[in-house]
């Protein structure tokens, strides 16, 4: 078949051509379109259900909300994990299914529980709703509204009202969020003193509110064959709307109004987060979020061109300044991926060049490599494979050009020796027939190789998955394009003579070779016994590597978590956030720097207001002028930030790595130890135990326990005798408890904005807790009943936050790792933390964060690499129907993990997922080049020639094809393993294991196999 197909190529040369332009215009047209972001998206299969639960402390939230939650979506198919989170007013259900489950379907699953859900948490608690359609790389851009003349709630009502509407429109976008300033409010606060010598309550208050700020439709009457539609309006418009509801008509005639009794103004509602920037204070922030599976690139620029349309459109002096942009860092990983690929390619060319002696030659076999790559995209877009950093950056131009450089090397040798005088199509199509197996053959031990990285699940399967996809498609366009476009270029650019002589290169390296492999051939036991000590030497080396889950990403921008005691508040927060921006503005490396303090209106990121994000952009690398590189700068930082802020901890880590470590294990940490037990206060003391134990073991940063303090908490309890004897609701109490903090009682509508009105009482009553106490409640024989009378008022101890796993509350203790491998440390730390903590019965400690994903990753290696090794085996011995001369070829896999451990300890590098994916496609490549070499020495000795004769001769005649395949196999990856640009750090594992595997697999097979060949073909070598 194959056979057939290349004569057909050959008969229509033409349309051959032609089609592979097509093919290559449609790729670049899918490569155009090709969604793109920095990396894959990490995130699991999760859907989250959020739940505003007033103003509940964190055990009522967990008992109230987030326990019917967790029981009404714990028997939903397809669980893998439930956990959540229980915050001042706030509720967080995350529910993550297994991998491969439709997210579309798990929200529907959820969604179709909601109401259950809802029917169990106590009416005014709160009702539950689906979290925004997106992931952690959703963030896509942020933007800051700012007003020389405007106040921040004037801003933020435009945000709000004006700029959001309009962005959620645009393809692509979920969800705007919306951060800082102060969302307006009519609120109304009732003199308790008044209100008690009218004989009036909060009751009176708000029942008056909400009778008097209503519409209702009284059908239509007919009136001259008309339909007139019949409407009564009773809205509030205004504060002065407000101030003269009556509330009561006195015995005189006179109205008592609401103004008579309160204060009616517009005021900020109470809020659960801020954010400043630059120092110069508190702003407005906006931020887009992608929905799932769209294309952030397009996303993001689609997104920049509204915000310019918008701009012209707003009130005089509001303008609009991105403050982060994902397609910077996307730009800038591309642009890496693009410049390693290119400079991988033309080296590539160059050996192809160099080495084949034709110049004509090595562009028909060039040209394999922007048409395998078209080929690839066009794959890519059909599968819907995202391009990214993993998907195109580990691509060897070198792997994919093999076919054609099989094929047109033969073509050359044939045509060198081509005496009969034959025509060059005829010649090209016996060449090219000839050597059609190994040529598939060769690339589908390749392909093997990277088939079994498709098995790879959670995290490391959504990073290396697209990488093998995209290579695969590579690897089948090059097959394809090596049988049918490479003999139709041949038989029209090779010329009809070629000079049989090796090029000036290859006789070089010859000259030197050839007394080194006779000497080896001579002595084969001291050969293989060097080659032995070479893998036995590389054992301890690999044993005292280390370990990480993945290199860390640079993103090019800083994110550090700022952490107070719980008690902080808001404006304490706000300061201290003003005080860390200006500090770091004093680093010429940082270019703007923005706070964001607790939770915005869709919590996505559920802090507290003693919790703050810093956001620090950074100018480019080739600007920086006191510091190197990224870790001298942190370190620089977190001492200035220790020293001039004591009352904070600090942690620092990157915008996407924080989210994605928050989304796909609940902790924003490479290593986060979990406590799991009942009792809050013992898992409390035990998580810091555990922190001042992280805290003394060496490469430990940034350690912090989740649980550092209670929150103090005033609690009102209605006593029921005293309810009794004066004749009073419960209800009552609770009315004036919420009017402390704000009793929300309609919206005033101004255009397509709404505003809640809100009932509270003035400031002077609410933060004294004697007059708390004096709060008249109600009447009894015309005299008002004070708070104090009807409940206990009392100070109690509160957890700031109630975290649960698998409906168990847990804690944790998070940890960053610097300047050793994350392996060594925890395995330290887990030793550490078995000796001196105890815990009682019913109570465990797990360890999770990067760490975890490491064990699973590890895991899946170990039983994808035996499958790997087998298959190459399988297909080994298919060739050769010989399991000794299998084993021959086999040895190179031994030498190649020697080479690629040596090269990861000379550059200091521990093993990875990314290293270990490296080792798996070093193996294909290894045994491809002792393929081709016994190959060619099996030929020899079933024509008859003596042993000692055709090692000798096999060694020199198959240097060559031997050189070629390791050269441009390493050479495709150099750039990518010397690369130091933005996001390099994450191929260079991987390319550094397959450039150093090379190296030692290429001296086996020219030295090792040429001597040690006969020990498996003395005796009949069928098994």
């Amino acid at each position: 078949m194959l056979s057939r197909l290349i004569e057909i190529s050959l008969e229509n040369r033409f349309i051959v051509i032609c089609a592979t332009l097509l093919m290559a215009v449609a790729g670049l047209n899918a490569a155009v379109h090709l969604p793109i972001d920095a990396v894959p998206d990490m995130t699991n299969v999760q859907v989250t259900v959020m739940t505003e639960a007033n103003s509940l402390s964190p055990v009522e939230v967990e008992r109230f909300v987030t326990y019917p939650v967790e029981w009404t979506m714990g028997g939903l198919p397809g669980i893998e994990e439930l956990r959540s989170v229980s915050k001042f007013g706030i509720s967080v259900v995350t529910i993550v299914f297994k991998e491969g489950t439709d997210l579309y379907q798990a929200r529907q699953l959820v969604s179709q529980r909601l109401p259950d859900a809802a029917a169990q948490i106590p009416a005014g608690y709160g009702q539950p709703r689906l979290g925004p359609l997106t992931t952690a790389l959703g963030e896509i851009l942020q933007f800051e509204v700012r007003g020389r003349q405007q106040t921040p709630m004037e801003l933020r009502s435009i945000l709000e009202w004006e700029i959001a509407p309009r962005l959620r429109a645009v393809s692509g976008i979920t969800e705007i969020n919306v951060h800082g300033g102060y969302y307006k409010s009519f609120e109304v606060r009732p003199d308790p003193l008044r209100l008690s010598s009218f004989g009036l309550t909060l009751e009176d208050i708000f029942a008056r509110l909400s009778e008097n700020n209503a519409t209702a439709g009284g059908g239509y009457v007919v009136h001259d064959d008309e339909q007139r539609f019949i409407r009564g309006q009773a809205l509030l418009k205004d504060v002065e709307d407000v101030q003269e509801i009556v509330l009561r008509r006195e015995a005189n005639g006179v109205p008592v109004l609401i103004r008579d009794v309160a204060e009616v103004d517009i005021a900020p509602l109470t809020r659960q987060g801020a954010v400043t920037r630059d120092g110069r204070g508190e702003a407005v922030v906006g931020m887009a979020m992608m929905l799932v599976g769209a294309n952030s690139r397009e996303v993001v620029e689609r997104v920049k061109q509204r915000l310019e349309e918008i701009a012209p459109t707003l009130p005089p002096g509001v303008e609009i300044e991105v403050i982060y942009d994902r397609s910077a860092l996307i730009s800038r990983t591309l642009h890496t991926v693009v410049k390693n690929l290119f400079e991988g390619g033309s080296l590539v060319v160059l050996v192809l060049l160099t080495t084949l002696g034709s110049l004509r030659a090595g562009l028909v076999t060039a040209m394999a490599i922007p048409l395998s790559m078209m080929f690839a995209t066009n794959m890519m877009s059909f599968f819907g494979v995202t391009a990214s950093l993993m998907s195109l950056g580990a691509i060897d131009f070198g792997l994919i050009v093999d076919s054609s450089v099989i094929m047109v090397e033969n073509c050359i040798h044939r045509l060198s020796h081509n005496a009969e005088g034959r025509s060059r199509i005829d010649v090209i199509r016996d060449a090219t027939i000839e050597v059609r197996q190994p040529t598939m053959f060769g690339e589908l031990i390749i392909a093997i190789v990277y088939l079994p990285i498709l098995m790879l699940q959670g995290t490391e399967g959504k990073l290396f998955r697209p990488m093998a996809l995209t290579i695969l498609f590579a690897l089948l366009g090059s097959l394809i394009l090596s049988m049918t476009f490479v003999p139709a270029m041949a038989s029209l650019a090779l010329p009809k003579k070629v000079k049989a002589d090796d090029v000036w290169l290859i006789r070089a390296i010859k000259w030197f070779y050839r007394p080194w492999v006779t000497r080896a051939i001579a002595h084969p036991v001291l050969t293989a016994g060097i080659a032995a000590s070479i893998f036995l030497v590389s054992l301890p080396v690999a044993m005292n590597l280390g370990a990480e889950f993945m290199p860390r990403l640079e993103e090019g921008d800083l994110l550090i978590e700022v952490n107070r005691l719980p008690s902080a508040s808001l404006e304490g927060s706000i300061g201290l956030s003003t005080r860390i921006e200006k500090l770091l503005l004093e680093f010429p490396e940082v270019k703007t720097v923005f706070c964001k303090t607790g939770r915005p209106e869709i919590a996505n990121d559920v802090m507290g207001v003693q919790q703050t994000d810093v956001w620090v952009m950074l100018k480019p690398h080739h600007e920086w002028t006191e510091h190197h590189n990224r870790e001298e700068l942190i370190a620089a930082m977190s001492a200035k930030l220790n020293e001039q802020i004591p009352a904070a901890t600090f942690g620092f880590t990157q915008p996407i790595e924080m989210r994605v470590d928050e989304l796909v294990a609940g902790v924003k940490a490479d290593v986060a130890v979990l406590i799991y037990g009942d009792d809050l206060a013992l898992l409390g003391k035990r998580a810091k135990e555990i922190e001042r134990l992280l805290k003394t073991i060496p490469g430990a940063v940034d350690v912090k326990a989740d649980y550092q303090a209670n929150l103090t908490t005033l609690t009102v309890v209605p006593r029921r005798d005293a309810l009794a004897r004066y004749g009073v609701d419960a209800q009552k109490v609770l009315d004036v408890v919420s009017a402390i903090g704000g009793h929300e009682v309609g919206q005033i509508f101004e255009g397509r904005a709404r505003y809640p009105i809100v009932v509270r009482l003035p400031e002077a009553w609410r933060g004294d807790v004697s007059l708390i106490s004096q709060l008249p409640v109600a009447e009894a024989g015309g005299k008002p009943i004070p708070l104090g009378e009807l409940a206990d008022i009392q100070l109690e101890e509160t957890p700031p936050s109630v975290e649960h796993d698998q409906n168990r509350r847990r804690t944790f203790v998070a940890a960053n790792v610097r300047g050793r491998d994350v392996a060594s440390f925890v395995a330290e730390a887990q030793a550490a933390v078995r000796d001196k903590i105890q815990l009682p019965a019913g109570y465990e400690i797990r360890w999770g964060g990067d760490f975890e994903n490491l064990q699973s990753a590890s895991l899946r290696l170990v039983l994808i690499t035996p499958i790997v090794l087998l298959l190459i085996f399988l297909l080994l011995h298919t060739t050769f129907r010989s399991v000794r001369l299998a084993l021959l070829i086999y040895l190179a896999v031994p030498m190649a993990a020697s080479g690629g451990i040596f090269a990861l300890a000379l550059r200091g590098l521990p093993f990875s997922i990314s290293a270990g994916v490296g080792f798996i496609a070093l193996f294909g490549v290894a045994v491809l080049n002792g393929l081709v070499w016994v190959s060619a020495a099996e030929h020899l000795r079933r024509a008859g020639k003596p042993l000692d004769e055709l090692t000798a001769e096999t060694a020199l005649s198959r240097l060559r094809p031997v050189l070629m395949t390791a050269m441009v196999a390493s050479l495709g990856f150099l750039p990518m393993a010397l690369s130091s640009s933005d996001g390099a750090e994450m191929q260079r594992p991987l390319a550094t294991v397959v450039i150093g595997g090379l190296i030692t697999s290429t001296l086996l097979t020219t030295f090792v196999v040429p001597a040690i060949y006969p020990w498996f073909v003395r005796e009949r070598a069928r098994l």
